[in-house]
């Protein structure tokens, strides 16, 4: 017959004990497993951190470069769907072996109201020159100026992927182009850039300064860098990973006093800061630049906004030779 233990036989001492045991455990014990979790917990954090900045520094170019916005890389409307039948569809060539899809508009150059003024037309970020072909037109059609207009690599049909380095590179083409196209270099050349296409404009403006007769900038900035803390506030801390740089503040200062500059800033503009454009306004040499702003014009609605292009075409009028033109 098997014994039982009654409670009151095991000491008190040792009830407590177990009980103890239980609950609290061994000091020396639960101090190694709070250190182990610990650890565990700060190297999975860490590596949390570390996989998402190498995600963001691998992929940036994509937030960047939306090539594929707005559909994008779908159809990519041409100049005749807008009343614009006489153009060129033109493939440039670039250094690195890129094919860029253009379309050239150029006007009679023996006709008696020849203005002979050519805007390069330097787009946005997203998109296709098929969708900025309104502009276009209204630049062509009503103000009789020859345009050109191209989209960057990895945009529409233009092969190749964008970045900084590959869309000087494509900038570097198109003034080949014109300077090789007699027409075109005959005649007074704008840059017309907005958003990223200011940049662009900038960069093209502080290289090619003896074959640029004019700047028109609408809502660009310092460099990507510096709009970071505007876009993403969480990611102000890790904003050297950004390789995309367009110091344009750096390049804004090398274009010469005598290249006219016209600047359109949106007040609202929530993309880019304000005192951006403005820091460019104040950087900018040129004895001849224009400030315009609009008080409540967003990043995507200024050049919808009143007298928009009647203050661009009289930018043009009065500050590029010929003069009234």
């Amino acid at each position: 017959m098997s014994s039982v233990i009654s409670p009151s036989a095991i000491p008190t001492s040792t009830i407590l004990a177990s009980a103890k045991s239980t609950t609290t455990g061994n000091p020396s014990t639960w101090s190694t497993l709070t250190y182990k979790f610990f650890k565990t917990g700060l190297i999975f954090g860490t590596s949390v951190i570390v996989v998402s900045l190498l995600a963001i520094y691998k992929f940036q170019s994509k937030i960047i470069y939306p090539a594929s916005l707005n559909d994008g890389h779908g159809i990519v409307d041409t100049p005749d769907k807008y009343g614009m039948p006489e153009y060129e569809a033109v493939d440039l060539n670039t250094a690195d072996g890129e094919t860029l899809k253009a379309y050239v508009l150029v006007h009679d150059p023996n006709a008696p109201n020849y203005s002979n003024k050519t805007v390069l037309i330097l787009c946005p970020n997203a998109g296709n020159m098929g969708h900025f072909l309104p502009v276009v037109s209204i630049i062509y059609n009503s103000m009789n100026y020859n345009v050109i207009i191209y989209s960057y690599r990895g945009y529409g049909k233009s092969t190749g992927s964008p970045s900084e380095k590959g869309l000087k590179i494509d900038a570097d083409a198109v003034m080949e182009y014109i300077s090789e196209n007699k027409q075109l270099s005959s005649s007074s050349l704008i840059l017309y850039g907005r958003s990223l296409g200011g940049a662009v404009g900038i960069y093209i403006a502080s290289k090619y300064s003896n074959m640029v007769s004019a700047v028109i900038l609408e809502n660009t900035f310092l460099g990507i860098r510096k709009v970071i803390p505007h876009i993403f506030p969480y990611l102000s801390p890790f904003k050297i990973l950004c390789h995309q740089i367009w110091d344009s503040e750096s390049a804004m200062a090398k274009i010469p006093s005598n290249i006219p500059v016209c600047f359109f800033s949106a007040l609202q503009d929530e993309i880019v800061p304000p005192a951006h454009m403005k820091k460019l306004y104040d950087i900018s040499k040129s004895d001849a630049k224009e400030w315009h702003s609009y008080p409540n014009a967003t990043h995507n609605d200024t050049i919808v906004q009143p007298r928009y292009f009647n203050i661009f075409q009289n930018f043009i009028q009065s500050k590029v030779n010929p003069i009234g033109l």
